[in-house]
């Protein structure tokens, strides 16, 4: 064999020993790469306690409407306790749309339909006004403009009966004429926008099968 063939022979050996090496040494991209150091065991501590801080944290859907440590508050937290898919923001939203419907029901005298959202004492108080309108000769012609403000004012909540009950504080923006029996206005107008408070309390057995709240006191 002639020595330029075994130089290359040696030379080939060399080289394959070299990159099995550095293989070894260094992994491949494909395979076992040098795993990171382990967290210091304070910052492991450190993270889980952020952790559970996070996860057992404040109900914003309940301080955001209450103050944290008020009864209103733990009334909210066992009305969801036993009824966890209830939102004090979704019920908000329904308190607005409610707000418009039976305020409105009542200045036009349309509270038949109602009855369904209204206790019997608070149906029957509202029937007797109205009524007492129609022997007037007395219309009301409303539209109403929206909410202003709306605020959770209180809650309570029954642990024996699971009977909830919400306060809510409204500052509403409509428009109202009052006519006699010959169209004639007497009072309010068709353009000036009033606003009207109320404070209007809802109630609902929690976990109850009807969803519905109904209005069982109006107070301003």
């Amino acid at each position: 064999m002639n020595s330029p063939i075994l130089q290359l022979l040696v030379l080939a050996g060399i080289a394959v020993f070299l990159v099995l090496r550095l293989r070894s040494v260094l992994g491949t991209r494909e395979g076992f790469e040098k795993p990171p150091a382990p967290a210091p065991a304070d910052d492991r501590r450190r993270a889980a306690r952020d952790f559970e801080v996070i996860d057992g944290g404040p109900d914003h859907d309940i301080i955001d409407h209450v103050a944290e440590d008020s009864d209103a508050a733990k009334a909210l937290a066992a009305m969801k306790r036993v009824e966890p898919s209830f939102s004090v923001s979704e019920f908000l939203s329904g308190a607005r749309g409610a707000y418009e419907m039976i305020l409105m029901g009542f200045e036009r005298g349309d509270i038949a339909e109602l009855q369904t959202f209204l206790t019997d004492d608070v149906y029957e108080t509202f029937s007797e006004v109205v009524e007492q309108r129609e022997q007037q000769g007395l219309t009301i012609e409303a539209e109403f403009v929206g909410v202003r403000e709306l605020t959770l004012a209180d809650a309570s909540f029954d642990d024996a009966s699971g009977l909830a009950e919400i306060t809510v504080r409204y500052v509403g923006e409509l428009t109202s004429v009052v006519k006699n029996a010959n169209g004639e206005v007497i009072e309010g107008s068709a353009t000036a926008v009033k606003r009207q408070k109320d404070i209007w309390t809802y109630a609902r057995r929690m976990g109850a099968d009807d969803p519905n709240w109904q209005l069982v006191a109006t107070d301003e």
